[in-house]
C-alpha cells in the first residue's frame, strides 16, 4: 500500500484504490480552497500525482488507529492522510492539509 503511493505512478496508485474511492481534504481556515471531496480512482490518482512535491518524503503512520501516511518536507508535515482499506483497496482517504492543525502535531514518535 505505502509503496504504491511512494512509487508515484498512475498505475501503481490506481491499483491500490477502490474504483469508487473518496478523498476528503481539510484545508482549514487558512486554506479553505483546499477543502474538498473528490471521488473515483483516476481522479484521486491524478490529484495525488499533481500535488507531489519533489522535495517531499512520505512516512507510513498510524492515523487515528488506522493505516496512513504523513507527507513531510524536511522536518515539517504538509499533509496527514488516514486510509480506510477494505479487501486490500483504499476506499477512503481523509487528509488534513490545514497548516494550523499540522503545526500543532506532535510528531516525536517519527524520530525513532
Amino acid at each position: 500500500l505505502f509503496e504504491s503511493f511512494a512509487a508515484g505512478t498512475p498505475d501503481a496508485l490506481v491499483a491500490v484504490l477502490d474504483p469508487d474511492v473518496v478523498l476528503r481534504t481539510d484545508g482549514g481556515t487558512e486554506q479553505p480552497e483546499r477543502t474538498s471531496i473528490l471521488r473515483g480512482s483516476t481522479a484521486v490518482a491524478r490529484l495525488v500525482l499533481r500535488s507531489a512535491r519533489p522535495s517531499a518524503s512520505l512516512r507510513p503512520a498510524l492515523v487515528n488507529g488506522t493505516a496512513g501516511m504523513i507527507g513531510m518536507i524536511g522536518d515539517r508535515p504538509f499533509a496527514v492522510m488516514g486510509f480506510t482499506v477494505v479487501a486490500g483497496k483504499i476506499v477512503e482517504i481523509n487528509a488534513v492539509v490545514d497548516p494550523a492543525r499540522l503545526r500543532a502535531l506532535d510528531l516525536t514518535a517519527l524520530d525513532g
